[in-house]
């Protein structure tokens, strides 16, 4: 009886766990920063979203940060490029999105980039943007890019820093049970 206690427990120590994906709410902010030159780089790969999935549109939801929004254009200091809201399953295993704005060119937009996530203690985040000139012909002629990672808490805004280019973005569990409320009185 006791070797299998000790069996079952060795089993369940070094089986791999399983968890299902779970439905998280992404919200993104892409700005720039009016005081940070900015720095341009080649143009953006044709092949920017390569291995990336397009966000479903019957999963963008309505933003909830746009008082964050409202405060970042009244300051001046920076310039709102991009803000996107939706809903997609997170796991442990990387999903990455790709994310454009604006009239779609030979491929190309004025604002494309992917985002890599994958959950863990906290959600490591990879993004890659560019911001696009986009000549009269439709050919990306200069490109601003964002390239950072980061490991980010989740139901909190970050900011993740890339110069002149920064990222809020905000991952919220759909699944996860509310908090509790705190007590008026602690009992006993």
């Amino acid at each position: 009886m006791r070797l299998f206690r000790s069996l079952t427990l060795l089993i369940t120590l070094v089986a791999p766990s399983v968890f299902a994906d779970d439905l998280y709410q992404i919200e993104m902010i892409l700005v720039r920063q009016n005081a940070v030159p900015a720095i341009v780089t080649r143009a953006a790969p044709e092949d920017w979203d390569a291995g990336a999935q397009r966000i479903n549109p019957d999963s963008l939801r309505s933003p909830s940060l746009n008082g964050e929004v409202e405060k970042l254009t009244a300051s001046n200091q920076y310039e709102v490029l991009l803000h996107k809201t939706w809903q997609q399953t997170l796991g442990e295993e990387a999903t990455k999105v790709a994310i454009s704005d604006g009239k779609e060119q030979f491929g190309q937009f004025p604002i494309e980039g992917t985002l890599n996530m994958k959950l863990g203690r906290f959600t490591d985040v990879d993004a890659d943007f560019w911001v696009n000139q986009i000549n009269t012909d439709g050919l990306v002629t200069a490109s601003e890019r964002l390239k950072t990672e980061s490991h980010t808490k989740n139901g909190q805004l970050n900011f993740l820093d890339a110069g002149h280019l920064g990222l809020l973005i905000k991952i919220t569990s759909l699944t996860a049970p509310a908090p509790r409320p705190v007590p008026e009185e602690i009992p006993d």
